[in-house]
């Protein structure tokens, strides 16, 4: 067990998002063969990608038997190798991808077939953290409060340096006096002259991450959409569930956990401010450009390398 979990993390399970196809940033993850690789098997360092830096990130709150992933199966080649040591019982594949609401539904049906009883910590595959120890602390106090509070389900988000108008805020509820404050609503992508208001009452830029029981996560997604007893169905069985799940998968719709399931249900929800830890969501080519400028400044080869240049070169590591 790693010395910085929390101390329940025998009933915390993590989930590395990992099945998205990564569109918006085609332009930077296409190799000089043309081929497109989807962000997530990148990498901003040269080294590990960001899947492999999420699944390190997911072992503050979780021992590794109980990190899990989701991915999609047309991916497998590009996610084979990162995830070589983690057992194949954890490596929940998609058919294909249907939007995170139906990935983490199918994540939660698979741990909840093992510990009916788990809370969740979901942590997306495509953020990148300058100070993980700051994360690693927020993460682990998501994890313990969501543990103790049943029928709650707690985000993180991240205190604002600037008015980003290509990011989510999280706008939390006046008036609270806790550590984790009631969410008022939700912002997608407001202009600057709302982003600059948002931040001024205490916005937070949304990360994404989520803490909460299993049983929480799956009753709301089973109160919003009507797919989760059938998926439950469909898991029924072993050989003959894979065929019935991907009968499944083609029916359904792409459906997005934070924009239509937990905007819907702010009355659930409590959203824990995180210390500034240099986190970006590299979510469009502006933000990604802007992480490796950055990354390139403090390494000191800012001078000499251009960052357009090294992302097409390190996206084709990832896939190599």
């Amino acid at each position: 067990m790693n010395s910085n979990q929390t101390p329940d993390s025998d009933e915390t399970w993590a989930v590395v998002l990992a099945a998205g196809e990564g569109r918006r940033l085609k332009g930077l993850t296409t190799t000089a063969a043309g081929e497109s690789i989807p962000k997530q098997f990148c990498s901003i360092n040269s080294r590990e990608c960001l899947l492999e830096l999420a699944l390190e990130r997911a072992t503050a709150v979780a021992n590794s038997e109980q990190i899990c992933t989701i991915v999609a199966a047309q991916h497998r080649r590009w996610w084979q190798q990162p995830l070589k040591r983690m057992p194949s019982r954890n490596i929940f594949v998609q058919p294909e991808n249907k939007g995170t609401a139906i990935g983490t539904a199918l994540s939660l049906l698979h741990i909840e077939r093992v510990n009916p009883n788990a809370t969740v910590v979901l942590l997306p595959a495509d953020h990148f953290v300058r100070d993980e120890k700051t994360l690693a602390k927020s993460l682990q106090y998501a994890a313990r409060s969501a543990a103790m509070g049943p029928n709650i389900v707690y985000l993180l988000g991240a205190e604002p340096d600037s008015a980003d108008t290509e990011l989510g805020y999280i706008v939390p509820a006046r008036g609270t006096q806790s550590d984790a404050a009631d969410v008022r609503e939700f912002v997608e992508k407001p202009n600057d002259e709302l982003a600059q208001r948002l931040i001024s009452i205490g916005a937070l830029w949304n990360m994404f991450i989520v803490a909460a029981r299993a049983q929480t996560l799956l009753n709301l997604l089973d109160r919003a959409f009507n797919f989760v007893s059938v998926m439950r169905g469909a898991m029924q069985g072993s050989g003959a569930a894979v065929g019935a799940m991907a009968r499944l998968y083609a029916e359904l719709p792409y459906v997005d956990f934070s924009r239509d399931l937990l905007s819907h249900y702010p009355g659930y929800l409590k959203v824990q401010s995180v210390p500034p830890c240099g986190w970006k969501d590299l979510g469009t080519p502006k933000q990604v450009l802007a992480t490796i400028e950055d990354a390139l400044r403090r390494s000191g080869r800012g001078q000499r390398e251009t960052p357009r240049a090294m992302y097409l070169d390190l996206a084709s590591v990832a896939g190599a």
